[in-house]
Parts: structure tokens; C-alpha cells; sequence
């Protein structure tokens, strides 16, 4: 069932919305060669919980974090770890924060020092491809335009998308109907109407679509092993209107002239 917010639901998820681009912001200033994936976790949960807000994801299903860590081929869900980063490397940083109630969810792939050119026109387009997606987001028009206007931009540009991960509804829950695929046709699935929140996110990989779950059942990489990057707003339907309830502006101050 599709859970419509009301004007007040919507104001607690753009609060919460905010406090997860805040974090990520913060994270960004930490993101460098020689810093380890569990360094950056522990940034993003003082920061929530220091702001008043709940880490999500961490013990949620039992995962281990509070951000999803996903390093060069890691597709999401990856672990926090003592890996440390190293020039070339990405890293996306899926963050989840409840406050007062109501949940926002973001991912940004940050750049680690110099990368591969290609590397860097992965994450570009994929970026791209989250605003062809929300750019299509209103009222009256159906998830499968979503996932078609994110698909066909990537694969115009050579690149795979992953078909078992997706976007979602978002709101009490982390996870609510609809689910947001990355793919599809065009004028199919349910109808986006005035107080639908969702997450949509598209995971883009280089190569090949196929993906490994590994023995864990959480951390998810490319089976080809090359790179995948991954791109996340939470968004609302206000009012016939798409607005964006997350912000890359927090960690654009932050990289400023780094930021892809």
C-alpha cells in the first residue's frame, strides 16, 4: 500500500531530509586518501546523533553501519571496514536518518583523489541520470517513467543498469510502496499523486548489469568487478509539484572545487 503524506507528514520528512544531506556534507569533509571506511561511519553517526536525529540503517536487519559503504565495484550495502582509501578509488555513501518520526535517505559516490577519467564519466552520468529521473517525478506520471528516462540515459551513454536494487517509497518506514526500479517502460506502474515521498536512485555500473550478493546477504558488488557508482535523492509530490527534500548543496561546501 502507497501511504500518501499529509502537509504536516511532509514538513517532518523534509526535516529529516535535511539532516541526512547535512551528514553527508559532513562526511565529505573527511573524505581523502588514507581515511578508512569505518572513519567515515563513525563521522556520520556522532553527526545524527549529535543533531538529534537516529542512524537508521545501523542494526537494521542486523547491518553492521550507518552508512552503506561502496567502494569501486561494491554496488550498495557494502560494510564499513578498516579498508582505507587510496588515490583512483570512489566511494558511495548511502545514508539513512529517522528523526522526529519520518525518515530521509541519500547516497553520493565521492571521487578519491585523482580517478581514471572513464571512472569519472561513470559517475557523471549516473549522476545525470538521477535528474532525468526526478525531472519526470510528477504528478500524474508513472514509476515506469522514471525508470525509463534513468535507463535509456545510461545505456545511451554505454552503461549498465542493475536490475535486482532499486528505489522506494519512503516515510514512517525506511522501505515503503512503490518500489522506484532504474529501469523499465515507459507509462507503466503505479500513478505519482500529491503526498507520495520516494527515494530514487539509480546504480550504474560500467560493465556488465550482473551483480554478486556476497555469503554476508548484504554486500552487493558488480560480477565483473568494475566500477559502479550510485546516486540518491529523496523526493515529494507537493501540491501537483516535484519537490526535492535532499540537497547535494552541504556537500558541494564542503568538496567545493572537488565536487563532481
Amino acid at each position: 500500500m502507497i501511504y500518501l503524506k499529509t502537509s504536516e507528514e511532509i514538513e517532518l520528512m523534509r526535516a529529516a531530509n535535511t539532516l541526512v544531506s547535512r551528514t553527508l556534507g559532513e562526511v565529505a569533509k573527511w573524505v581523502a586518501p588514507g581515511v578508512t571506511t569505518q572513519r567515515l561511519d563513525t563521522i556520520a553517526r556522532e553527526f545524527i546523533l549529535d543533531n538529534g536525529g537516529r542512524p537508521a540503517c545501523l542494526g537494521y536487519g542486523g547491518f553492521p553501519g550507518t552508512l552503506c559503504i561502496e567502494v569501486n565495484e561494491t554496488v550498495v550495502h557494502g560494510f564499513p571496514s578498516t579498508y582505507t582509501l587510496k588515490d583512483g578509488d570512489i566511494v558511495g555513501t548511502d545514508c539513512v536518518v529517522e528523526l522526529n518520526g519520518f525518515h530521509g535517505d541519500s547516497c553520493y559516490t565521492f571521487a578519491i583523489g585523482e580517478i581514471d577519467s572513464k571512472v569519472m564519466d561513470l559517475c557523471k552520468v549516473t549522476k545525470e541520470s538521477l535528474y532525468k529521473g526526478i525531472a519526470v517525478a510528477q504528478e500524474g506520471k508513472r514509476i515506469g517513467d522514471i525508470a525509463n528516462a534513468i535507463q535509456t540515459y545510461c545505456e545511451r551513454h554505454g552503461y549498465s543498469v542493475v536490475r535486482e536494487m532499486c528505489g522506494h517509497g519512503i516515510g514512517k518506514k525506511m522501505h515503503e510502496d512503490p518500489e522506484v526500479p532504474n529501469y523499465g517502460r515507459r507509462g507503466i506502474g503505479p500513478i505519482l499523486r500529491n503526498g507520495m515521498c520516494i527515494a530514487i536512485e539509480p546504480m550504474i555500473n560500467m560493465g556488465s548489469k550482473n551483480i554478486v550478493i556476497e555469503r554476508d546477504g548484504w554486500q552487493c558488488r558488480t560480477k565483473d568487478r568494475k566500477p559502479s557508482a550510485h546516486y540518491e535523492h529523496t523526493i515529494a509530490i507537493v501540491d501537483g509539484k516535484t519537490e526535492v527534500l535532499t540537497t547535494f548543496d552541504y556537500i558541494k561546501e564542503s568538496l567545493g572545487e572537488r565536487f563532481i
